[in-house]
């Protein structure tokens, strides 16, 4: 992977996921330099020098945005929009939930991504998913094929930390619409704007936020409800194959990271083995699951997280089952992949790819090498819906 920050893990995740999701390398060289200092004080001290720099950026890229609205540049304003989006959301991320710049910080990133699709992606609208009395914000792509009628359809998981916006940077639905497939970006339970704004927490039993999506979705005339499936990144390697496990009406899964036992790596990362995603880590996952207490208490949710895993739900996946895992993954071991591969022998089409370090995408969800895996993931997914269409 490349690392901008030597020895900052956390700090060159965010610098890779955003070149890897549209970020262009100067501007990127530009926002780092001046914090390459503070990067030395490890990935909790330094996060109001990272927003501070990342911010400098965003508002740089605005500022021409709104030059080249004026100038009736429409095209430009979009790309400038759009990776400001790109660049503010990982400024976000690393914020502590606690920090007072962090809500009008993600309000910011909403304004610039809505500016985006009305400039850059028009085929990008946000929608809401009706939710127990609420509603779970949610950024819908409708393919170029749904012109011609219903087409299939993938509901976007996040992970632990990544929101609606990442996913939208990611591009990965617009690989998708190339191949005929909408995508639906949901910030589920414990994550994105259902999280910061709302205060919606997360839950093991996946299957009843992926349901109420699936009841959205088969309300749509554009979609092909015996084509809608479920693909989950990080985290989200646990939640899409709960949820294709319990929620029959997907046609498909993909694990974007093998997510099998999400406790035991809690566990390993309390004793300091294996790298952690964001900076003030333990109070971000509290955060996450709406638990009360500290990091200083953390014996009770240590108990509460053995329970987030997949032993004995692959074995109920009955639809095509696609993990895709980094061959030298920091986060979670890939011995995990090998283990919900192994268990989910009731799926009739199940498949394990592992990318290795000889042709990048090794590192968690291949964020060293996010486009890689992306079309592959597009490609089998293309060809899953096709081959269910016969």
């Amino acid at each position: 992977m490349f690392e901008y920050f030597p020895g900052n893990y956390v700090w060159n995740l965010g610098v890779v996921a955003t070149l890897n999701s549209g970020g262009l390398i100067d501007e990127v060289d530009r926002a780092c330099r001046p914090i390459k200092e503070a990067a030395q004080q490890g990935e909790d001290a330094g996060t109001a020098d990272f927003l501070r720099a990342w911010t400098a950026l965003t508002d740089q890229l605005v500022g021409q945005a709104e030059e080249a609205e004026k100038a009736g540049h429409t095209r430009t304003a979009g790309q400038l929009y759009s990776r400001a989006t790109n660049y503010l959301c990982q400024a976000e991320r690393m914020l502590a939930h606690t920090n007072p710049d962090r809500v009008p910080t993600y309000r910011r990133v909403l304004e610039l991504a809505e500016k985006a699709f009305a400039l850059h992606s028009p085929r990008v609208s946000r929608v809401e998913i009706p939710y127990e009395g609420q509603t779970l914000p949610a950024y819908f792509s409708a393919a170029p094929a749904t012109d011609d009628g219903p087409a299939p359809v993938v509901v976007l998981v996040n992970g632990l930390d990544s929101t609606k916006e990442h996913m939208y940077s990611s591009g990965h639905w617009l690989e998708l619409a190339e191949r005929g497939i909408s995508c639906l970006m949901l910030d589920q339970p414990g994550t994105g704007e259902s999280l910061r704004l709302q205060g919606i927490t997360a839950r093991i039993d996946a299957e009843v936020w992926a349901g109420a999506a699936v009841d959205w979705l088969e309300t749509r005339a554009d979609v092909d409800p015996a084509r809608i499936g479920v693909v989950g990144w990080s985290l989200g390697g646990y939640y899409s194959p709960r949820a294709a496990a319990f929620e029959k009406r997907f046609a498909l899964c993909v694990a974007w990271g093998a997510n099998h036992d999400w406790g035991a790596v809690q566990r390993r990362r309390a004793e300091r083995e294996g790298e952690r995603p964001v900076p003030h880590y333990w109070s971000h996952v509290l955060w996450v699951w709406g638990i009360e207490g500290d990091e200083h208490h953390l014996d009770a949710f240590l108990d509460f997280a053995d329970d987030v895993n997949l032993e004995g739900v692959v074995e109920q996946i009955t639809v095509p089952f696609l993990i895709a895992h980094g061959e030298d993954d920091r986060q979670i071991p890939l011995a995990y992949a090998h283990r919900s591969y192994d268990q989910a022998v009731n799926s009739p089409k199940r498949e394990l790819r592992v990318f290795t370090p000889e042709e990048g995408a090794t590192e968690h969800i291949g964020l060293d090498h996010l486009p890689h895996v992306s079309v592959f993931v597009a490609d089998w997914v293309a060809d899953t819906f096709a081959e269910l269409a016969r």
